[in-house]
């Protein structure tokens, strides 16, 4: 089983598809936004730091990222592979991501690029909420996606919450950030012959199956 990172712009869909693939291959997801979002609900200097950088749409400072990392991948449960999931988000982090694979003896693995429309993406992250109880995902702006009652959760009846980040503002400097400082680290993996494109513009369920044939190659 190889190591996979996703690259996608922000709202592309890309933990959804870290979720299927880690469900199906029982290796765990490493998402620094999972990560981080648990930290900014603390009382603390630098929860406090981390709920006001991601709720202005800018990203917290490298040097907290490289040792969340570290200290993740140092775990037993990824000796057998492990989705990487919002990291490395500029060519400096992945530089430096390679060097804490090289520290421990792995690979890089696959890259799945997410490639999707920015209009598409504007839509699906103003829309997104989220339950409290049973995280379900829905989409208010997506009829086939929206939850039946207002504000409910279809399946536990729970109270559904839009996340700080999940703004047309926040985006947009997101997005911005994405173009500047994300996309040249494509050419990174290009030349390591590690980088594979998909559309993400396809169903949920078409783009788990061709990432699956991609780790299965």
């Amino acid at each position: 089983m190889k190591n996979i990172m996703f690259i996608a712009p922000p709202a592309a869909g890309k933990g959804t598809q870290a979720e299927l693939v880690c469900s199906k291959y029982n290796i765990p997801h490493i998402s620094t936004g999972d990560i981080l979002r648990e930290i900014s609900k603390e009382d603390s200097e630098i929860g406090n730091y981390v709920y006001e950088t991601l709720s202005s749409g800018q990203l917290v400072k490298d040097e907290i990222t490289y040792q969340l990392i570290e200290d993740r991948l140092k775990k037993e449960d990824c000796r057998n592979g492990f989705i990487i999931d919002g990291f490395p988000r500029n060519l400096d982090q992945a530089y430096e991501y390679d060097k804490i694979l090289d520290k421990l003896g792995y690979e890089v693995g696959n890259v799945i690029l997410i490639n999707i429309d920015k209009k598409t993406l504007e839509k699906r992250i103003t829309g997104r909420r989220l339950c409290e109880n049973c995280k379900t995902i829905y989409n208010i702006n997506d009829e086939n996606n929206s939850p039946k009652v207002e504000s409910v959760c279809d399946n536990c009846g729970g109270k559904l919450y839009q996340r700080s980040d999940d703004n047309l503002e926040a985006f947009q400097t997101r997005y911005a950030m994405y173009q500047e400082k994300t996309e040249p680290i494509i050419d990174h993996y290009r030349k390591q012959n590690v980088l594979k494109e998909i559309d993400g513009e396809d169903s949920v369920e078409n783009i788990f199956k061709k990432i699956d044939e991609i780790i299965n190659k």
